[in-house]
């Protein structure tokens, strides 16, 4: 009875059915989403077994080389002439203790405290005979001992890999099968193993410019570094969770409800924004960009140029501009006034929900020409017997555009669309130059009522200096668009269908 209902109606209704019936499915996705993490985590603990079977294997039926490989890293392969991975276990292994006698263990044991002097008074012969020297430093403690963490784990891995390499090696030659030698290993991580070669520089960068900033993040979260606790003149150290408190409410002062209501007012428009943010853009540019491609449209190099030179002006400059241009004694307010079209000043920028329309349409006349030109390279592709077909069979340009564009833009640019969605979560730039986050208000704590998750952290930090509130933000804010992104991206049809589109 549904699909009959469904195919009676018009192609708008149609497009705004699929689209309800799209957001309806987010909650049970979610849901799929938390009860796919147990089996995920179910699946680590099976491979963590598999470590220890396959350690515990080589510790009973391994020889005396595979077992002193245990303490001697690389031994094994050096006394079965592969000298090259013998070298570098040897190698990683001393570089190894060296780290942690010469450095990383004087931060690792200070990590539980996060120091104990600031600093000392030291008395000095000259003028002014007295000055102070810093002794510990909270921040770097934190930070080396996360490093010194991953380091620990990094030797861990290649340990397992050391030994896993020494039993496998044991068992080729109990089988009477030759070991591969130096050379065969440099020309497989140049062929079958390429991957990992190429791969390699770029975990690395992965590691050290993402995951330990994320890492670090989340340890900040249980701290309280703020102004008054600012490394190296103060130390900080760990309050557990009383920054989580302290954001969601959970606090009985009034500075908690205060935070927690500001967290609640800007997840939400935050989200608001990011919505029409995106889908606006996509929309507009999708139309203007099949209204300069139609046939009959003269000029259409010239259109295009000059959309194409509002995307050359660097954005700062455009938003700077509008932000002058709109304000309350800008050009525009003063031309209406002196023209006597309105009697005061209309608050683009200094009323709330006035600046929350201004800066969506603001976006929408910065990010038309991004969407025009993506749309229109698509558009080009889309076979034309198909809009043929639809003319014989009697479809307008309405219903073409609804059975055909539409559906086929949909299907090709959904990566898109989420990587838009995303960005415009973290959107600093419109916000930031357009508004600066105005108007303020006294309800909200650091925020004004145009900001998002991400220009109130960095208000937070860079003008506040609350890191410890400013990183549950952060971790908040990283798993709202994580979560989204995992949900949007694998329930879209470009994954599903991913080769059912003709």
């Amino acid at each position: 009875m549904v699909d009959l209902e469904y195919l009676k109606m018009s192609s708008w209704s149609k497009f705004w059915f699929n689209f309800v019936k799209f957001f309806k499915k987010l909650p049970l996705a979610l849901l799929a989403f938390l009860k796919a993490i147990p089996k995920t985590l179910l699946k680590l603990c099976k491979k963590f077994l598999n470590i220890f079977v396959t350690i515990g294997h080589a510790a009973k039926a391994g020889d005396w080389k595979t077992r002193t490989s245990f303490v001697v890293m690389g031994f094994g392969q050096i006394s079965r002439k592969q000298w090259l991975r013998g070298i570098l276990y040897l190698f990683f292994e001393v570089l190894f203790i060296c780290y942690m006698v010469f450095f990383g263990w004087k931060y690792l044991v200070q990590l539980k405290s996060l120091g104990d002097v600031a600093m000392i008074r030291v008395e000095i012969p000259e003028p002014p005979f007295i000055e102070y020297k810093f002794v510990d430093n909270s921040l770097l403690i934190l930070l080396y001992s996360i490093l010194t963490i991953f380091i620990m784990v990094s030797f861990l891995y290649v340990w397992y890999q050391n030994i896993k390499g020494n039993i496998l090696s044991q068992e080729l030659l109990e089988a009477k099968q030759t070991l591969p030698t130096a050379k065969d290993d440099v020309k497989s991580f140049a062929d079958e193993q390429y991957h990992k070669t190429l791969l390699s520089i770029p975990v690395l960068g992965l590691t050290i410019f993402t995951i330990l900033p994320i890492i670090f993040m989340i340890f900040i979260a249980f701290t309280n570094y703020d102004k008054a606790h600012m490394p190296p003149a103060q130390l900080f150290d760990w309050n557990g969770i009383e920054n989580f408190k302290r954001l969601l409410g959970g606090g009985l002062s009034n500075d908690s409800k205060i935070f927690a209501y500001t967290f609640r007012e800007v997840l939400l428009w935050t989200i608001i924004w990011a919505f029409f943010a995106t889908f606006t853009n996509y929309i507009l540019g999708m139309i203007v960009a099949i209204m300069i491609n139609k046939k009959g449209i003269r000029f259409k190099k010239l259109w295009r140029t000059v959309l194409v030179m509002t995307i050359a002006i660097p954005q700062f400059v455009s938003l700077m501009m509008m932000s002058q241009f709109l304000s309350d004694q800008g050009m525009f307010n003063s031309l209406m006034q002196a023209w006597g079209w309105i009697d005061k000043p209309i608050p683009f920028l200094s009323n709330g929900t006035y600046a929350k329309i201004t800066v969506i349409v603001v976006n929408i006349w910065i990010g038309i020409p991004f969407t025009m030109l993506m749309v229109t390279g698509i558009l080009m592709n889309i076979p034309a017997d198909l809009y043929e077909s639809a003319r014989i069979d009697g479809a307008g340009p309405a219903k073409s555009f609804m059975r055909i564009t539409l559906p086929y833009m949909l299907h090709v640019t959904t990566p898109y669309l989420i990587t838009q969605f995303i960005g415009n979560l973290n959107n600093f730039n419109v916000i930031f130059l357009l508004t600066g986050g105005e108007p303020l208000t006294l309800d909200m704590q650091y925020a004004g009522e145009t900001d998002l998750l991400i220009t109130w952290l960095y208000k937070l930090t860079v003008n506040q200096s609350e890191y410890g509130i400013a990183s549950v933000i952060g971790i908040f804010t990283f798993i709202i668009v994580a979560v989204i992104s995992l949900i949007l991206y694998n329930h879209s049809k470009s994954v599903k269908n991913e080769e059912d589109f003709m």
